[in-house]
Parts: structure tokens; sequence; C-alpha cells
């Protein structure tokens, strides 16, 4: 069988997709809703800002704000062995055991490139960001991130990129409508992120464009593994490297940006990557694991059957 349709493996009832998704999905849902209904004219860095006189840490509330994926990671595991009666193993990859090595090659793959493209434009205009690094608050900044962000981007990987793709593979047995489906979903539950509110809804692109590019590499590749390194490895630099007064994620990181809100620049820096950098990446991955017959695993049919 390849990665769609391990579906097949267990009970894939659609009640027992729509219980799932919702009970795992409420998050996204609430923050959704709420940004959509009830956020007009609420100053969301002015919030951000009660909570910090209320608990002045930084890593208190990053690590209070990442709790919780820990409790619905175990959710969607549990759901997923109880109620679908299928292994882990089939919602992760579709070979005989996880590939921790395309995991290792695609956290260092982003990782590289993110240090490198900062480093050029730290070095060209260093006016654009300031150090303030705090060696004991980034310390512990690295320790939460590390014990925490895997279990966030891993659910939102095998929410996302796992359990929805492989489910909307089955129902409509094809491979587009579940990376469409699942990348705009995708984008779509990361609209509440103050970011949007900061940069328009141009950034919908860069979140989109990423579920697109995870989407991607889960299909051609037969497996999670190179999806989860690489969100692994965006998010814990995104926490650690910079951060910025009207970013999602409220940190002592290594570095801040000046600017008090989104300009021109960091629309660009945002969307490039989407353009540019994202093929780019695809390209080393397909050389790197010998990628072939891209038409039919991205726009092929699903059957209940193995290949």
């Amino acid at each position: 069988m390849n990665y769609l349709q391990q579906a097949h493996r267990g009970e894939n009832k659609p009640w027992m997709f729509l219980l799932t998704f919702f009970l795992i999905a409420g998050l996204f849902i609430y923050n959704l809703l709420f940004f959509l209904f009830f956020s007009e004219g609420i100053d969301i860095s002015q919030e951000q800002q009660k909570l910090f006189e209320l608990v002045p840490s930084k890593n208190f509330w990053l690590a209070f704000n990442l709790l919780p994926f820990v409790f619905l990671l175990g959710l969607l595991f549990l759901l997923v062995k109880k109620l679908h009666q299928r292994s882990i193993l089939s919602l992760t990859t579709a070979r005989k055991k996880v590939d921790w090595s395309r995991v290792l090659f695609s956290f260092s793959l982003i990782l590289l490139i993110t240090l490198v493209s900062f480093g050029i434009s730290y070095f060209n205009d260093p006016t654009q960001v300031v150090l303030q690094l705090d060696p004991v608050k980034f310390g512990i900044l690295v320790v939460i991130s590390l014990l925490l962000f895997p279990f966030q981007i891993g659910l939102e990987e095998y929410l996302f990129r796992g359990y929805m793709m492989q489910h909307l593979g089955a129902l409509f047995k094809n491979r587009w409508m579940p990376l469409l489906l699942t990348s705009v979903l995708f984008g779509v539950f990361h609209s509440a992120n103050p970011e949007v509110a900061e940069m328009g809804y141009t950034i919908m692109v860069f979140y989109i464009g990423t579920g697109l590019l995870l989407g991607i590499m889960t299909l051609m590749d037969d497996g999670i593994e190179l999806a989860l390194g690489f969100h692994f490895g965006n998010n814990l630099l995104a926490a650690t490297l910079v951060t910025s007064d009207w970013s999602a994620l409220q940190t002592d990181a290594a570095f801040k940006y000046t600017a008090t809100q989104a300009d021109t620049s960091t629309i660009v820096d945002v969307i490039l990557p989407v353009l540019v950098l994202y093929p780019i990446i695809l390209l080393i991955l397909s050389k790197k694991y010998n990628w072939n017959n891209w038409s039919q695993k991205l726009f092929g049919k699903v059957t209940g059957k193995g290949s």
C-alpha cells in the first residue's frame, strides 16, 4: 500500500472521521471563529502585554500555549488506535518503519537555509533586527522549544498531512483534492495568527504555500517524515532566532525585529520563499530520494487496494 491507501488498513467510516476531526481540530476551529466574529476592535499586542504583566515570562506563556498540543496529539493517537483500529506507523509512513534519517535531513536542510538566509540579510542590513540575547532566558527557551514543539508540529502534521490527507484520499479517490483541501485548511486555521492582522491576507499565500510544500513532500515520499523534520526546524527557529511585537510567537529569541509592525520588505520575505525557495527545496529532496512519476503521485487515483 502507498501512503494514502493506509486509511484502508482500519475502520474509516465517515462518522469516525468527523468525530475525530472535530475533537482534534477544535482548538483551531475555536481560534478561527473567535478571530472572525469576536476579535474586531481587539488589539492583539495589547492583550499579549496584559498577559505578560500578569505573569512576566514569555517562556511561561510559550509553554502554556504549547501544552494543549501534548494532550491533542495523544488524543489523536488514541482515536486512531482504538476507534479506527490502525497503527500509528500507518499514519506516519508507508514504509515498514519510520525513517528518522529523513526527519533529520529535512530538519537540517531548513535550519541551514534559514540560518544562511538570516546571516546574509543581517550582515547586509543590520538595522532590521537588534540582538537581545539573554543567556538564561534563551537557554530556557531552547529547552521548552525542544521539548514541546515536537508535539505542536506533530499534531499539525499528523492531523493535516496524515489523518486528513489519508481519509480525504479514501473519500475522493484521488490525490490532488486531499492535497489542495488540507493545504487550504492549514492556511485558514493559521489565519487567526497576529501576523495576519499586521500584514494583511497576503501572508495567507505563505501559510497555504507552506501547506502545499509539506503536502507535496508527503505524497511524493509516501510518508510524513520529511514534513515533520521541516516543520520542526522551521518552528524551532521561528521561536529561537527572531521575534517581533506582532508575531504569533512572543519569545526571548536571540534577535528582534526593530519594526513595530510588518512592512513591505517583511511581506516580501514571507512570500518569496513560496515562489523561489520552496521549489528549490523540492528539487533537492527529489534528487536525494529519487522522486519520479510526479503526475501520478500528485494527481493520480487512490484505490482501496495496494499499489
